[in-house]
């Protein structure tokens, strides 16, 4: 039996992130990935460019059942940190829209940074690895090798086709630790066959504010043949539940009364021509047969153009689901954060055991928060183990 200080299961953002911390500390690192390779989420991310982190990094941009857990890993390894070390390893990035940090050149830049920070800690990986653990006398045990500490790092079920499966949860479950159910986050949404007249309209995208419950996001909305996607659904699917609707208003510039105005000004403009003025035309028409008032304004009562104009403001869908984890670029859910200690990451009452990353109940919004959360978490384990 080869003993180390600590085992950390899982060579994803996280799990790399936090066997290097370790190291540098002067800890023995073993880390196991079933995969062929570690990273392979790193690699695909941002179109391949690896959106790592965001600037505009903030505990509210995160969902958790204890909204203030992520706050102490946030405030002690920031956006500006792990981009020290990005410029540190002289990677060239670029700032692309609200704080999304990117590299210029390949995500495979970033695995490439964590292994070799990872090599100057003298971690030891594996790859191919059977995760089968053992708990006994303080050490965990996995294959040959023991360690007081066991770092749970294997993230959700999300991208499947990648290796995700929901591994963390069940020996998160075997320690006795709770589980915030898991569902799909960032994930496209599905319409039924009452939205079918905007299914027809697969490859539309226009700029929108999306909203469900209280929240709202303005970005891109994208039409695909099941149902609703691009960045403004991603965000919002985080914050969507089965059976609620979600509204979208498809045109954020326009304040009340801008119909009434158009009438007095254009009084011969019909309401297709002013939607195809905001909206692509295929859009444009859609809205247009869906509110039913065709003609030119000026045969239109102001009380009419005022309900038109709740309703393009608040278009309501009715999701019939989600595209699944199949599509999800993340999990919302797991291991609770009730369980774990927001300054370690380690489980109250189980000593030695330590959950980072997506496995965790914190799930950061689109455009590079998640990957923040993984540094942020992978850091306070490795600097506590």
């Amino acid at each position: 039996m080869k003993q180390y200080d600590a085992i950390i299961l899982g060579g994803g953002a996280a799990g790399l992130m936090c066997a290097a911390i370790a190291g540098q500390r002067g800890r023995r690192v073993l880390l196991l990935e079933q995969a062929d390779r570690v990273g392979k989420k790193i690699l695909i991310s941002g179109g391949g460019r690896c959106n790592f982190t965001n600037i505009h990094t903030a505990p509210d941009r995160y969902l958790s059942a204890n909204p203030h857990f992520a706050k102490s890993a946030l405030s002690r390894y920031t956006a500006q940190d792990f981009l020290d070390m990005v410029e540190r390893h002289h990677i060239a990035w670029h700032e692309k829209t609200l704080g999304q940090l990117f590299c210029d050149g390949s995500a495979r830049q970033i695995v490439d940074l964590l292994l070799e920070e990872c090599a100057a800690a003298q971690v030891e990986i594996q790859t191919h690895a059977t995760p089968n653990v053992e708990h006994a006398d303080g050490q965990y045990r996995v294959g040959e090798a023991q360690a007081p500490s066991l770092v749970i790092a294997t993230g959700g079920p999300s991208i499947p086709k990648m290796g995700a499966t929901s591994f963390a949860y069940d020996l998160a479950r075997r320690f006795g630790l709770k589980i915030v159910e898991p569902r799909p986050a960032l994930v496209p949404l599905t319409l039924s066959g009452e939205e079918a007249l905007f299914r027809d309209l697969s490859g539309v995208a226009t700029n929108v504010i999306a909203r469900a419950g209280k929240t709202q996001f303005r970005e891109a909305a994208l039409f695909t043949h099941r149902g609703l996607s691009g960045p403004a659904i991603l965000q919002i699917s985080s914050y969507w539940r089965r059976g609620e609707t979600i509204g979208i208003d498809f045109l954020p510039d326009h304040k009340p009364g801008w119909l009434a105005q158009a009438k007095r000004d254009r009084p011969r403009v019909s309401l297709r021509k002013l939607l195809s003025d905001h909206l692509p035309d295929r859009l444009a028409d859609a809205l247009n047969e869906k509110l039913a008032l065709p003609g030119e304004l000026v045969g239109m009562t102001d009380r009419k153009l005022a309900d038109a104009e709740r309703a393009l403001a608040d278009w309501r869908f009715a999701p019939n689901g989600t595209e699944g984890y199949a599509k999800a670029e993340v999990t919302a859910g797991g291991i609770s954060t009730a369980e774990l200690s927001s300054q370690t990451m380690e489980a109250r009452k189980t000593p030695g055991l330590y959950a980072i990353g997506e496995a965790v109940d914190v799930t950061g919004w689109l455009g590079g928060y998640n990957f923040q959360w993984a540094w942020a978490s992978g850091w306070a384990a490795g600097q506590a183990i």
